[in-house]
């Protein structure tokens, strides 16, 4: 198998595929007690997710994205948490599954890549050591056989001097090579599903790239299917299938990625790409902002979440409960009101987002692979 993943092309989306998704999320909820009360913070979040499709789930921070993540791995044990709805794993039940039913899937069949892999791993022990242990923990093999996996895999990352590299610790490595390390342990036991956690976090913009052009050939060369989250519009643009935007626990829309990016059916996504400069035309004397900030759980609107800094805000928004999902194209939708009263989005905001996302494909171009200098002496 190759160093370096060649860039995968884009498969269908999920919802066009016609067998059973390995991944199907319906109305999960996550809530923690505060004050004698539950607080929401994530609210009726249903996606699914195919096999080798990867799902790009983005929104601000605060927005639930890696709760979201966290109550799929079921790695939230907070007192009094409650989590409801459904998330099947190829037919098996997540919710509500018990903890040494979840530890067997988990790293097996289900892996995740932490956002700062600096913390994700022990600082005493050697990254070799902790992949190891890792493959050693699902799989029957010696020690010996164990580090020739892992020495592989870290090849197969892009990773220079494998062999001397699984020999360091974690403080020892540069961003880009601990990041490619983690992507390695999270994918030591081949599993089907593989959630990143904002992967790219604190990288620099060439690094990043190299670090997305791996996540996009997983698909091809294991098969794997990738939940990806992040606040990046670029990263999402070039690297996934199918986006769901979180704003507030809530899902404000969802389909294809090439679609929503290019005719957004929600002020809040399209506010997201009017707000990236432009490649070409006049020079905007000033980007467009979203005023204001995400409410907090606690003081989140009846109606819609967005409506306190909407420009499109009217009374049909206010009232509880908030807008349903509505299709506004082809297997896409979005919560607001605008298409069901039929006034859509202005054109002129659409024809901004589309410029937008093709400017966010021409700023997220791949770049070559890494050099061999980037382990740190």
């Amino acid at each position: 198998m190759p160093d370096n993943f060649p860039s995968a092309p884009v498969q269908p989306s999920p919802t066009q595929h016609t067998a059973a998704p390995l991944l199907a999320v319906r109305n999960l909820c996550v809530s923690f007690p505060s004050g004698g009360r539950m607080i929401p913070i994530v609210e009726n979040v249903s996606f699914t997710l195919a096999e080798r499709d990867i799902l790009g789930l983005v929104g601000e921070s605060g927005s639930g994205k890696s709760v979201t993540a966290m109550a799929l791995m079921g790695l939230i044990d907070s007192p009094g948490v409650q989590i409801t709805g459904s998330a099947l794993f190829r037919g098996q039940e997540l919710v509500g599954l018990p903890q040494k039913q979840l530890r067997r899937l988990r790293g097996r069949q289900i892996a995740m890549i932490f956002q700062d892999p600096m913390t994700a791993f022990t600082p005493v022990y050697t990254i070799g050591w902790q992949i190891d242990e890792q493959i050693r923990a699902h799989e029957r093999l010696s020690r010996k056989q164990a580090r020739a996996r892992t020495v592989d895999l870290l090849a197969e990352m892009g990773v220079p001097d494998p062999a001397r590299t699984a020999d360091r610790y974690p403080h020892q490595l540069s961003g880009g090579l601990r990041q490619r390390a983690m992507i390695a342990m999270a994918l030591s036991c081949n599993p089907a599903l593989l959630i990143a956690d904002e992967p790219t976090t604190a990288l620099d913009v060439t690094v990043q790239a190299q670090i997305l052009d791996l996540i996009r050939g997983l698909r091809t060369a294991y098969g794997s299917s990738v939940l990806l989250i992040t606040h990046d519009m670029g990263v999402v643009a070039e690297t996934c299938d199918t986006t769901l935007v979180l704003y507030s626990g809530r899902v404000a829309e969802t389909g294809p990625t090439q679609a929503l990016f290019a005719q957004p059916g929600h002020p809040y996504t399209a506010a997201l790409l009017a707000s990236i400069p432009p490649l070409d035309g006049p020079r905007p004397e000033r980007l467009p902002a979203i005023a204001g900030a995400p409410p907090v759980p606690l003081e989140r609107p009846a109606g819609c979440a967005f409506s306190p800094r909407c420009h499109y805000v009217h009374e049909a928004c206010l009232p509880a409960p908030p807008p349903p999902l509505v299709p506004v194209g082809p297997h896409q939708s979005a919560a607001c009101v605008l298409s069901t009263e039929g006034t859509p989005l202005p054109p002129r905001l659409i024809s901004a987002c589309a410029s937008a996302a093709a400017s966010i494909r021409h700023q997220a171009a791949p770049t070559p692979p890494p050099s061999h200098g980037e382990v740190s002496p």
